[in-house]
């Protein structure tokens, strides 16, 4: 048994807690999966499946690491690369043909044929746009600061809903679904019974609210689950994190990861149309205890409060029901006139720091991030508004919660 397999049993059976070991971090490695399948660990994921002519790549590696995903595939198979699928657009998903296409120039081969979703051209064209944006809010997520890639390698085909590649006598279902993203695909090998899910199983609460970034899409990712639970595959390749083994294990991670989305968009729609404001439903809506208990569904990366407030973005406007905030005034007026009342700014940063020292971060936040606009100038006041974020930081649970409090607490 490799060390892919040994980590996913520790995973599965709770040996391993997600909250320790983050379990889409990767594993560096590469292992045969299902017959003539393998699967490579990276950031991102890549699955090589050989056919009679030539590899089929689901996914291809990150501007970082597709030195590594190459190397992996090599040493699985020297084979040539007859197509690349894309799972969707993202960036550590899209990197890497070109190593392959430099090999099939050297070797007189046909270049790889890149096949994805027709939107993956527009979100290509978009990060061209945003490249500044792109690099800012990854750097603050993942607390790194990296420079965002600005060439892209476009699809040499896309395609709507289906499609079917036919290679080596091999046959390769691409289905279209939104879910993290509007542009995602999935693969389905029925003679292997290998299913490829790219990001739309991660091995955690879904990324399905990320709050520096575009919509995502619930309802669909539930729906798309739930299709992916009926074909019966008894190996499951996800975009992060390891494969799942045996159909029943397969069917009970996709079908529990679509009954949490559909938990969390039942309980908002209701809510909304009920009326209630934004901030009410935030706190009302609960992921259901035993889903977000199992393993791969723990909120590591995501988290449920998040997909709330993206559901609000899908079925509401940016308004979130509270009538101050329609049109409100300048939160550095609003924060001078609070801490006057109070008393003065430092009285507030006390206060926050007490609120701490009792638990309630949140409360915390608030009052530290008001003092902090009411005398900006402050040393005194700015250390205690980084020692609030600090330990928000600390008590988060997902990475995305972490690298924002995590921003904050440093100093500028």
């Amino acid at each position: 048994m490799g060390l892919i397999r040994t980590h996913f049993d520790k995973l599965w059976l709770g040996e391993l807690d997600p909250l320790d070991v983050s379990p889409f971090t990767p594993l560096m490695a590469w292992e045969e999966v299902a017959d003539r399948v393998a699967f490579v660990s990276s950031f991102a994921n890549a699955t090589a499946i050989a056919t009679d002519d030539g590899l089929v790549l689901i996914d291809v590696g990150s501007f970082l690491l597709s030195a590594h995903v190459h190397s992996a595939v090599r040493t699985f198979s020297e084979a040539r690369v007859s197509h690349v699928v894309y799972t969707h657009g993202h960036v550590d998903h899209v990197f890497g043909v070109e190593r392959f296409e430099a090999e099939a120039a050297a070797r007189g081969w046909r270049a790889p044929h890149v096949v994805a979703h027709e939107a993956v051209p527009d979100r290509f064209r978009r990060y061209e746009l945003s490249r500044g944006y792109n690099a800012c809010i990854n750097a603050r997520q993942f607390r790194t600061k990296l420079e965002w890639p600005g060439n892209y390698r476009y699809p040499d085909e896309t395609f709507a809903d289906r499609h079917t590649l036919e290679v080596g006598g091999l046959r390769v279902e691409l289905f279209h679904a939104r879910g993290e993203t509007d542009d995602a695909t999935w693969a389905f090998v029925p003679e292997r019974r290998l299913l490829c899910t790219g990001d739309l199983f991660i091995w955690c609460s879904p990324n399905a609210g990320n709050p520096q970034k575009v919509q995502r899409f619930p309802r669909e990712w539930a729906r798309a689950l739930r299709t992916m639970a009926t074909l019966r595959a008894t190996v499951l390749c996800p975009g992060h994190g390891v494969p799942i083994w045996g159909e029943d294990e397969v069917h009970e991670a996709l079908s529990t990861t679509a009954e949490l989305l559909e938990s969390l968009h039942d309980q908002t729609l209701t809510l909304m149309n009920e009326g209630a404001r934004l901030v009410d439903v935030i706190h009302a809506v609960k992921a259901p205890a035993h889903l977000v208990a199992r393993p791969w569904l723990r909120p590591v990366y995501d988290q449920p409060e998040f997909i709330v407030r993206n559901l609000w973005r899908t079925y509401g406007g940016w308004w979130d029901g509270d009538p101050a905030a329609l049109e409100p005034a300048p939160r550095a007026e609003v924060a001078r006139e609070l801490a006057a009342l109070a008393g003065g700014a430092s009285k507030l940063a006390s206060r926050a720091t007490a609120l701490v020292a009792q638990g309630e971060l949140a409360l915390a936040c608030h009052l530290a991030e008001l003092a902090a606009l009411a005398a900006p100038a402050d040393e005194g006041i700015g250390r205690a508004r980084r020692a609030v974020y600090a330990a928000r930081a600390k008590a988060a649970t997902s990475l995305m919660a972490k690298g924002i409090y995590g921003g904050e607490a440093e100093p500028d």
